[in-house]
């Protein structure tokens, strides 16, 4: 199974993913994850990429195809993946198909979790992080018990700086503007799954299993 997570920042798709790749056993491939581990590897790739990041500038739509061609070589692969982070755009989209169609691994879905606008504000604005852990609570929809303090390991929860409206704001902006026109995309080719990414995990995580059902 070889698909694109599409959603907006907020909208659950690394809950997701981690669902996913315990249910098929597939990798996710995470640009951002790719990015890192070539630069921390000093890859030649990596150099590229930090030569970039170093000078204040986005690192090439090439370079991070390469990474994804790489990693897609790995044996983990072979029964498929999910495909996290890229594309972003429609110029993206369009390499990336031409670049499985010659690796001979071409998409076969790309899935939607779909959320409203005014419930991602809530989310990400309300989202408080373990200091110790890295678990995750919100203050609006699945807080603490105890103010302030992780249920799981007792730490103090904190609320990150840059979680604040005006930059989700332009942050969910960019989504609609850049990414967005992706779902249109991946209709016209008949590849969009879509769900609802509302209600308990588990609901999410059955109707994304519905949703692949149409392509396993």
């Amino acid at each position: 199974m070889r698909i694109v997570l599409l959603g907006a920042p907020g909208s659950g798709k690394g809950t997701q993913a981690q669902q996913l790749i315990s249910e098929y056993g597939i990798p996710q491939i995470s640009t951002g994850d790719l990015l890192r581990a070539a630069v921390s590897a000093n890859s030649e790739l990596g150099k590229k990429a930090k030569s970039a990041m170093d000078n204040g500038q986005l690192v090439s739509d090439d370079i991070v195809l390469g990474m994804i061609e790489e990693r897609l070589k790995d044996d983990d692969t072979q029964k498929g993946f999910i495909l996290d982070g890229f594309p972003r755009n429609l110029s993206q989209a369009a390499s990336l198909d031409a670049l499985l169609a010659k690796s001979g691994k071409p998409l076969q879905g790309a899935l939607l979790i779909d959320v409203e606008f005014d419930v991602l504000l809530k989310r990400i604005t309300g989202r408080l992080s373990c200091k110790n852990c890295g678990s995750i609570f919100n203050r609006f929809t699945s807080a603490p018990k105890v103010k302030n303090i992780c249920d799981k390991c007792g730490s103090e929860l904190f609320h990150r700086a840059d979680d604040n409206e005006a930059t989700i704001g332009k942050r969910l902006e960019t989504y609609e503007n850049e990414t967005a026109p992706l779902v249109n995309y991946f209709d016209e080719k008949g590849l969009l799954l879509k769900v609802a990414g509302i209600g308990e995990i588990e609901e999410i995580t059955a109707a994304v299993k519905a949703e692949l059902a149409k392509i396993s």
